[in-house]
């Protein structure tokens, strides 16, 4: 069963007069529990096209359906809630809020859906990533590598039937990457979460089950590892 559909999916932005055609009639469908990399150039369209499918922005035309939801049928703050009930991300830089602490930060979407547990499964999450002792730092006094493991806890931490990950080691040392790379798949192994991942790195894009190539807006290839 399809957890995602990208049906004829076009992305146009007006600039003055000019039209910028970012995708253009874009089709694929992810199954339950699969493993995919959106791979290409840079300004092929990769990070828009994860943008549409998580529902942050509209496409022009076409539909996107994702977990039984048809995406352009539904408000901002609808769509916020499929989010919130249904999706997980990974940034390349974090996005972690300054202000708050690791624990605090990983507890934000277990607070959102009223969870009485939230600081317990934020604790717990914390341990699966290795941050266990590093709860109450503050993304200042973490490392690259450090925060990202708390982007992860948190992305994990509302049980997303799908997580997006965007360039998810493109800010860190090959090393480190690695670790983060084996979490990544680790966990979703675990959780048998749906994972589709943006990246530049082919050794990375070889760990999933199927590669889609875009250049140009366009899909060139998709290719199952």
């Amino acid at each position: 069963m399809s957890i995602l559909s990208v049906q004829q999916v076009s992305k146009i932005y007006q600039s003055g007069s000019r039209k910028l055609t970012v995708l253009d009639n874009v089709n694929f469908s992810i199954e339950a529990g699969q493993t995919a990399a959106i791979v290409g150039p840079s300004g092929s369209g990769k990070t828009t096209l994860l943008g549409l499918c998580a529902g942050l922005d509209y496409a022009t035309s076409g539909s996107v359906v994702l977990n039984g939801h048809a995406l352009e049928n539904l408000s901002e703050d609808q769509r916020a809630e499929i989010r919130n009930q249904h999706v997980g991300f990974i940034f390349q830089n974090f996005q972690l809020l300054p202000t708050l602490t690791a624990l605090e930060n990983v507890m934000v979407p277990l607070e959102l859906k009223k969870r009485k547990d939230a600081k317990k499964k934020a604790l717990e999450l914390l341990e699966k990533v290795g941050l266990a002792d590093r709860a109450t730092h503050y993304p200042t006094q973490l490392s690259g590598g450090e925060q990202q493991r708390v982007s992860i806890a948190r992305a994990f931490a509302n049980e997303p039937k799908i997580l997006f990950a965007d360039e998810p080691t493109g800010n860190l040392d090959t090393e480190t990457g690695d670790m983060i790379e084996n979490l990544i798949f680790d966990l979703n192994k675990q959780l048998g979460t749906t994972l589709i991942l943006v990246t530049h790195d082919p050794e990375l894009a070889k760990k999933t089950n199927r590669i889609i190539r875009i250049k140009g807006g366009k899909i060139q290839e998709e290719q199952y590892v």
